[in-house]
């Protein structure tokens, strides 16, 4: 197999299976520089990747899509208030903070916080944090107990997803769980809230592309495809079992990989 595809496929791989889980992208993105020496696979990869995990979510998540957007409409123009319209206006308070937050401090974390020593400290923190959470929620409030103030608390705590390591469907997740709603509610609400960002993201991703130099698209539909499929399969999977296997699991993953990461720092 060509050392290309290789790539491709462990980097899509990897995006597809860190997307939604709470254990941080980015900290398993350097990892390959880490340890194999592979340069930045390139802007035009980091497109097909969140194209990828945005069909997945999105397709997973079509019948609640079309639910909140009639909701919405409803509310809006014939004064019909339900519970699809209120969570999509939750998941509207939930995206304002990180989208302000973005535009003004996307160039401070581009130069001082990508560092594999942030990245590292901020996967053992998070994922303590995450740890606590889990332990101490009562875990009795479902998405219909939803309220404008949590949906703003879990919008406040996204923007802590700027900071690499931190993980954006750990941190949101972590919220909600502090806010005392049930581990599948809070899985559920990160869930679709990460389409507003994913899409963002990977808007902002393709203007910048529009200036890049001619990309080979095979090789982007087959990782986009591949980053995808496996997306979807473990928000499938992820949210049939989070129920029973709590979060514990993930900590001690992010715990592992925090460490390996300093060890890596300090040799």
């Amino acid at each position: 197999m060509d050392f290309d595809v290789i790539r491709i496929t462990f980097l899509a791989l990897i995006q597809g299976l860190t997307e939604f889980l709470p254990i941080s992208s980015s900290a398993h993105l350097i990892l390959p520089s880490a340890l194999l020496g592979w340069e930045d696979q390139g802007l035009a990869f980091d497109v097909a990747v969140h194209l990828g995990t945005l069909s997945a979510v999105v397709l997973y998540f079509y019948r609640d899509i079309l639910a909140i957007a009639s909701g919405c409409l409803r509310h809006l123009f014939r004064q019909q208030a339900s519970a699809e319209g209120l969570l999509g206006f939750y998941l509207i308070i939930a995206t304002v903070p990180v989208i302000v937050a973005g535009f003004l401090a996307k160039d401070f974390v581009d130069s001082t916080l990508r560092s594999p020593a942030v990245i590292a400290s901020t996967t053992i923190l998070f994922g303590l944090l995450l740890f606590w959470s889990d332990r101490y929620s009562s875990g009795q409030r479902q998405l219909g107990d939803l309220n404008w103030k949590t949906a703003m608390i879990i919008g406040l705590a996204q923007v802590l997803a700027l900071v690499p390591g931190t993980s954006r469907s750990g941190i949101t997740m972590t919220a909600a769980l502090f806010c005392h709603q049930d581990r599948a509610s809070a899985s559920r609400f990160s869930f679709l809230l990460s389409i507003p960002v994913i899409a963002g993201a990977a808007l902002l991703l393709v203007l910048d592309l529009l200036e890049a130099p001619e990309v080979n698209w095979s090789e982007l539909v087959y990782g986009m495809v591949l980053a995808g499929g496996v997306a979807f399969a473990c928000i499938h999977f992820f949210l049939k079992t989070i129920s029973q296997l709590g979060f514990l699991p993930f900590v001690g993953y992010r715990l592992l990989l925090g460490a390996v990461l300093f060890l890596f720092l300090f040799e």
